[in-house]
């Protein structure tokens, strides 16, 4: 099962990870948390790794609809998207929101995961191509 949607763009990480925020931000998803996963495992362990930042992206009336179908999907929220070097290209990887409908099997989640999915593949799509 895939459970990602995911894009490669050019340019340098700073570059576009300050895209990604403001793709995000155009569809109506604010960054709540950040975990720079690269300068987290540096100082925990001493290892070097690409840039890897962790963006938890929350839609405030997407989270409200998918909390009133089920309390317990916040254990899914907020959504995760991921910018990481991958050699000359960053990836920018979404959670694909149709996992809330797969894993809790309630019919009110698809809604909330058809709007989710097609604000994500939005804000994925204006990065292929700005050329960041």
């Amino acid at each position: 099962m895939g459970y990602d949607r995911t894009v490669s763009v050019k340019g340098s990480f700073e570059q576009v990870q300050s895209k990604v925020r403001d793709a995000l931000a155009e569809q109506g998803f604010g960054v709540l948390t950040e975990i720079d996963v690269q300068a987290t495992l540096k100082a925990k362990l001493g290892h070097d790794m690409e840039p890897y930042l962790i963006l938890g992206a929350c839609n405030p009336p997407l989270a409200n609809q998918a909390l009133e179908a089920d309390r317990s999907i916040g254990l899914l929220l907020p959504c995760n998207v991921v910018v990481r070097a991958d050699g000359d290209q960053v990836v920018v990887q979404a959670v694909d929101p149709g996992t809330m409908v797969t894993l809790t099997g309630l019919d009110a989640m698809a809604a909330v995961a058809r709007e989710a999915t097609l604000r994500l593949d939005a804000a994925l799509a204006s990065l292929k191509g700005t050329g960041a």
